[in-house]
Order: structure tokens, then sequence, then C-alpha cells
């Protein structure tokens, strides 16, 4: 019996590995203390809301409850890692394009920077394009403050993100044919 334990155990661990090969980094968003008033007292709970991502174009997000700040946020990593999605950047450090999220109330707008800009960006925006490892955004939040909605909006905006080879392959075409022309030398007319 303590044979098949162990084995069992093993075969687990080697799973979990696999899962934890691509480093993920993750940010605590926000944590609410939320308490039930009881006959003896009051009892206290916690919400934890946590952004993780590989940094290199996956990001997801996670909300846990428990009655201890630590296992609140161990489910929010669990359940952040578990809704990863991809969002394709232009040169590894940006977006593509301007977009808009919304979620409820919260609506953010986020728009594509040239390179040192940094990210300028408010608190639960800054954890997505940090955990995301966009280096360059201006993005602005109008609507709801509350995290978790904003949070929500930025991911639908970053959802609605299309890379010009995707745009190119959905209309049967070339990138080259998608992207802007470009006139690299000046023609002088002197005559």
């Amino acid at each position: 019996m303590a044979e098949r334990d162990n084995r069992r155990e093993g075969g687990r661990g080697r799973r979990d590995r696999e899962e934890a090969a691509p480093e993920f980094a993750d940010r605590l968003v926000a944590i609410n203390r939320v308490s039930k008033t009881v006959k003896g007292g009051k009892r206290f709970g916690f919400a934890a809301l946590v952004v993780v991502g590989d940094q290199k174009g996956r990001v997801g997000f996670g909300k846990g409850k428990a009655k201890e700040v630590p296992e609140a946020i161990r489910k929010a990593t669990e359940q952040a890692k578990r809704k990863m999605m991809r969002v394709p950047l232009k040169e590894g450090r940006t977006l593509h394009h301007d977009i808009e999220g919304r979620h409820g109330a919260g609506r953010v707008v986020m728009r594509t920077a040239p390179t040192g800009t940094g990210i300028i960006a408010g608190g639960p925006m800054r954890a997505v394009f940090e955990m995301l490892g966009v280096q360059d955004v201006v993005a602005k939040s109008i609507g709801s403050q509350n995290p978790y909605n904003m949070i929500r909006a930025t991911l639908d905006g970053l959802g609605k993100e299309a890379s010009p080879r995707s745009v190119a392959q959905r209309r049967g075409k070339k990138v080259a044919d998608i992207l802007p022309k470009r006139d690299d030398a000046p023609v002088s007319e002197e005559a």
C-alpha cells in the first residue's frame, strides 16, 4: 500500500514539474477582508486577486477566497494559471494597434507606444502589462475603478488584439499586403 502511494505521488510530482517548466511570475493585485458576524463574534475571510504571466505574451488572472490570506493567494494563483491567454505583441514590447476593452462599468483604452515610453497605466492594468511582458504602452481607465472590472476590461481589450500575421492569414493575403507601405528614401524632384 505504501509503495502504491509513493508511485502515485511520484507521478503527480512529474506532472507538476512539466506544468511549472515555463516560469510564471505572479502579482498580487488586491486583497479584500470580509467579515461575517456570528453569535461568538466575527469570522473573517479573505479574497485575493492575482495576475499571472510568463512575461512573453501569456497572461491570466484568478481570484481565490479562504479563511487565511496565503490560502486565498494560492487558490487565486492556481485559477490564474488555468485561465491563461496568449496575446500577440509587436516586437515583443508593445501592442500592434490601439484597443479598447469593456467589462461592466469598466472601460479601458490602451495605445501602442514608441520604444522607451515605459508602462503608463494605473494599478491593476499595470500588473497585467508587467506580467504580459509589455514594455511600452499608454493606458487609461475610464469608468469603474474596481480592480476586478479593470482587469477584466483590460483582458477583454487584449483579447481583441490582432497581429498582422493573423489578419493576413484570415484574409488569405501576405503580411506585406496588410502592412502600410513605407517610403524609406524620399524622392526629391530637382529639375
